[in-house]
């Protein structure tokens, strides 16, 4: 199938082009173009850092240093040795890593998620898929742009995908234009396997699906080193690729999220989003964080990450009341069971030991009980050593006491 962008994108989206303003030509000299403050903040006590930020001057829309940065970085991982994912060549043998027009930055994930949903799905007609359990920000972004939800949900024993039963919804429903796939996934802490994730783009293909699967990276930092599909979107066009500062990087506060996919794709989502939606504050640290020593420092932590998740793993599967380790480890969390008397998976024994660790002894793990696959679990989130000895103190503590 060649690829066909108008065949994809909702037909007035494709009559967008990219606001355009004065600066994009012009960045130097009396700047009296876009009625900026000239007098600068007016804040009291501003910092020299905070004023060497330029923060009464809207921030650059197109951000391409940053942008060169990170994919700097992802295709590096995917050039060492052993990485999992190799940037693909072209038939003449010309690498097809990623470039700054692959890109589109938003206010974190969830900006990317609901642009897409916005280019791509027709209100009230046209469908997305997803696979639960997974993050319940799809649903959310369905519901309110009017979208109606399609479930193909994952492999439960394993939490992988299950190609076969997506390919064969697609062939049933050709009015599904969107999947989500998280990998690593959450609730589950599981990375999704290349071969599976190839064998859906394939099936795709040949069906010649227009549509666009959609694979969320939000915790790919923490799963083997060159696990990343982003470096994939310049050969396989129907695929994007979603990624965040928040986790790996410990920004979470700047709000910035990353979307890969075709430049034709990209030039639609940059068309769509705000011209200044990536703050002069959150560029500036980003840049930062995407320099060779604090990507370093970065990949530190995440091993002492890794470390502390096997700590905590095998101690609290030590614990009497504790099931199974239910999801991956591919994440910074675990996503545990717990167990009544009977030795079965309990929401009621879940929701009692989340509930009284919070309110009683001030430690906050998420139920998630609820999902499917997910009977009697809790997810945890990897913290420091010192919380995480905590963390096991008092959930033993909270957990012998229901189970009594």
């Amino acid at each position: 199938m060649t690829f066909d962008i108008t065949k994809i994108a909702r037909p007035n989206i494709l009559t967008l082009e990219p606001y355009r303003c004065a600066r994009d030509d012009f960045q130097e000299g009396i700047l009296l173009d876009a009625n900026e403050n000239t007098y600068g903040p007016t804040l009291k006590n501003i910092s020299s850092e905070e004023s060497a930020l330029g923060l009464n001057r809207y921030p650059d829309p197109h951000q391409i240093a940053l942008k060169k940065q990170i994919c700097a970085y992802r295709n590096s991982e995917a050039e060492k040795p052993g990485s999992l994912v190799k940037i693909p060549t072209d038939s003449n043998g010309k690498s097809q890593g990623l470039t700054a027009a692959n890109l589109c930055l938003g206010v974190g994930s969830d900006e990317g998620i609901d642009i897409l949903i916005r280019a791509c799905v027709k209100p009230g007609v046209e469908k997305v898929m997803i696979c639960p359990p997974t993050y319940g920000m799809y649903s959310i972004c369905c519901v309110v742009n009017d979208v109606e939800i399609v479930k193909v949900p994952l492999e439960l024993d394993t939490f992988q995908i299950q190609p076969e039963k997506i390919l064969d919804q697609l062939r049933k429903d050709p009015d599904i234009k969107l999947i989500y796939i998280t990998s690593p996934g959450n609730p589950t802490a599981q990375l999704i396997k290349q071969s599976l994730i190839l064998q859906v783009l394939k099936g795709i293909e040949e069906l010649s699906w227009n549509g666009l699967l959609l694979l969320d990276e939000a915790y790919i930092d923490f799963a083997p080193s060159g696990s990343s599909m982003s470096v994939l979107v310049n050969k396989h066009k129907n695929l994007a690729v979603m990624q965040t500062f928040s986790k790996a990087f410990g920004l979470a506060g700047i709000r910035l999220g990353i979307t890969y996919s075709t430049p034709e794709v990209s030039i639609l989502l940059n068309s769509m989003k705000y011209p200044y939606n990536i703050s002069n504050i959150t560029s500036s640290i980003a840049l930062r964080a995407t320099t060779e020593g604090s990507l370093n420092n970065m990949k530190h932590v995440v091993g002492t990450i890794i470390e502390q998740r096997a700590i905590v793993l095998e101690k609290i599967l030590k614990i009497n009341g504790v099931g199974r380790n239910v999801g991956g480890t591919d994440s910074n969390f675990i996503l545990i069971e717990l167990l009544n008397k009977d030795g079965k998976p309990d929401n009621k024994v879940a929701h009692e030991v989340y509930s009284r660790l919070a309110t009683e002894r001030h430690v906050v793990v998420r139920f998630r009980g609820s999902e499917l696959g997910c009977t009697g679990c809790l997810r945890i989130t990897i913290g420091t050593p010192a919380e995480n000895e905590k963390l096991l103190e008092e959930f033993e503590t909270v957990l012998t006491d229901v189970n009594k």
